[in-house]
């Protein structure tokens, strides 16, 4: 059976993730912004913390992490790049790596560029990706540590995955993402689509996450860096793909 995710709202506008594997009891959780709606959650399902999984250094990923290893004895699992920053780690791991939860396998990939040492965590079993803040849900994260040619390295590796993948991000930026990504594709008619579903998501109180992959291969501007007509129309026509993610990049910086 595939994992159970149900997904955690957490500080203002990041997310949480349960993983929960029913035949035998694991229960993780990816990224930790906050320990209480993590603990109410699984308190209301009767289930235990067995693992954190954790994407990167960033204080709104692991504020949540050391009340709740306390509170359940869970294995933290992070980078092993990215050890020196991260909450004391029980499994240290690199691209090329697995981690398991109950009876099902998820394999580490390195998504630097947001920060250097980020990883997602991808479950082909269960055909979902965690993804936090390298590929979002009509996004990306800012390029805080890497380099443009990094992140767009990055978010290639994701792009490869299964199309119809779910992509389990950090936050709630969707409507904003939208709106920018209007700015680069007007005419995009899947985009158009999308945009209005997630404004009728939003006024119903909903997430927007996860969205599948091949939604983000149709819609998501910064995914879309190497398309001839990204390139035209962003002025860029023939030029280096990472060149373009980094001008698009740049423009949402400055949105």
């Amino acid at each position: 059976m595939p994992l159970e995710i149900v997904t955690i709202p957490c500080l203002g506008d990041n997310y949480a993730y349960l993983v929960h594997d029913a035949a035998t009891g694991a229960t993780a959780v990816v990224d930790a912004p906050e320990a209480a709606p993590i603990a109410a959650a699984l308190a209301d399902r009767g289930w235990r913390l067995t693992d954190i999984l954790v994407t990167h250094h960033h204080h709104d990923h692991v504020g949540g992490v050391e009340p709740l290893r306390s509170a359940h004895g869970a294995r933290v699992v992070g980078a092993a790049s990215d050890a020196h920053r991260l909450p004391p780690l029980d499994l240290a791991v690199a691209e090329g790596d697995t981690v398991t939860i109950g009876g099902e396998t998820g394999h580490v990939l390195d998504v630097w560029g947001h920060t250097v040492g980020h990883i997602a965590y991808h479950f082909p079993a269960s055909g979902a990706v965690f993804t936090a803040d390298s590929l979002m849900a009509l996004g990306c994260g800012r390029v805080f540590e890497g380099t443009a040619e990094m992140m767009w390295a990055s978010l290639g590796k994701l792009a490869a995955l299964p199309p119809e993948t779910l992509v389990f991000s950090g936050h709630e930026y969707t409507a904003t993402n939208g709106r920018f990504a209007l700015t680069i594709e007007p005419d995009n008619p899947a985009l158009l689509a999308r945009v209005e579903d997630v404004a009728a998501r939003r006024a119903a109180g909903q997430p927007t996450v996860p969205s599948r992959l091949s939604e983000e291969l149709a819609t998501n501007p910064f995914l879309r860096a190497g398309r001839p007509e990204v390139k035209e129309a962003v002025g860029m026509a023939g030029a280096a793909d990472a060149a373009v993610f980094g001008e698009i990049r740049g423009r949402k910086d400055r949105f």
